[in-house]
């Protein structure tokens, strides 16, 4: 129990600290990105899946922002739904951290193809795309002076927040920990040095940002809401997995049913949430399933990155699932034939 615990704190840190870098890039860039996805499809197609495979779901919603204000096309959507893998990137970084690059790699490619041959059969077969709204724009209230004078900061730390000051004394104890070895690899590796630098990240963007930013954007989006349901979920997984691997022959059990695990995969993807995926990355990462089976996993699942779009058009999810669930299962039943 003492050690799922401690490997739970473990991969909750550093999925927090990457989620507090990340909403802080977002959020400095005041949405000129958006500019880069005028031109050819292709271009799109690119663009997409990379803002799809970066980690959590808040390039998977931009994309799907832009989609329906008329920006990219349908196949865009689908690239970036089969590159991303939700904030379940960042636990198989965690978790599988010399693995992770591959997947990644495999999945962006897998998206753009995708989604170029998604457009290429919605034209052929006369599909029409969500109508257009007016073009995405950064209202003022959205910007931040992320980069304060050092007046500005000590009159900050006059009087912090609770917030601000819980943050920072978490994200100090983190920084702490991975000195120590309590959290991360025991040795000074790349992936200890690399988390180490991210906690540090994370701490001058907690400790400097102004209130207004903190309080929305950190305090409200990523401790609040993602951290209790990655830690609890996470927890959950790993305390699960290690009662039925201690209890029976799982890895034996997994083995005589590849097909049906495989098809298992896809289905728990289609739930438009992170959480049920982490049980297909720890299983993997104990060497439980088989790399086909994950694959197709993180294909077809997307986090929460579609439900803006299925509260905005139903159809158009459940077309861009199904076009998920097709590339998950031919490229699992690929990899599975091939004897991976």
């Amino acid at each position: 129990m003492l050690d799922v615990f401690r490997q739970s704190v473990m991969i909750t840190s550093f999925v927090t600290v990457m989620m507090l870098v990340i909403e802080y890039i977002n959020v400095i860039t005041e949405g000129k990105w958006q500019k880069l996805l005028s031109g050819s499809r292709w271009k799109q197609y690119f663009i997409a899946a990379f803002l799809g495979v970066t980690p959590g779901c808040l390039g998977a919603f931009a994309v799907v922002a832009l989609y329906e204000h008329g920006i990219v096309s349908m196949g865009a959507v689908v690239a970036a739904m089969i590159a991303t893998a939700g904030d379940g990137s960042f636990v198989m970084l965690a978790m599988i951290p010399g693995k992770s690059p591959l997947i990644f790699g495999t999945i962006f490619s897998l998206g753009i193809l995708a989604g170029a041959a998604s457009d290429i059969y919605f034209r052929r077969s006369g599909i029409e795309y969500a109508e257009t709204e007016d073009i995405l724009r950064i209202h003022p209230e959205q910007k931040c002076n992320c980069f304060p004078s050092r007046a500005q900061m000590v009159s900050q730390w006059k009087n912090p927040g609770a917030s601000r000051c819980i943050m920072s004394v978490v994200l100090f104890l983190v920084a702490f920990a991975v000195i120590t070895g309590d959290i991360g690899p025991v040795v000074w590796n790349w992936i200890r040095v690399t988390l180490f630098i991210v906690v540090l990240t994370a701490l001058f963007i907690v400790t400097t940002v102004p209130e207004h930013f903190l309080q929305s954007h950190l305090w409200e989006h990523v401790f609040k809401e993602h951290v209790p349901t990655i830690f609890l979920w996470t927890f959950g997984a790993l305390f699960f997995l290690d009662i039925l691997i201690s209890h029976m022959e799982l890895e034996a059990l997994v083995q005589q049913n590849l097909w049906i695990i495989l098809i298992v995969a896809v289905l728990v993807g289609i739930i438009p949430e992170s959480g049920p995926h982490l049980i297909f990355v720890t299983l993997y990462a104990k060497g439980v399933i088989p790399l086909s089976v994950f694959l197709a996993s993180t294909i077809v699942q997307d986090g929460h990155g579609m439900l803006p779009l299925l509260a905005r058009s139903r159809r158009d999810f459940m077309v861009v699932k199904c076009i998920n669930v097709i590339v998950g299962l031919l490229a699992g039943a690929l990899l599975m034939f091939l004897g991976h």
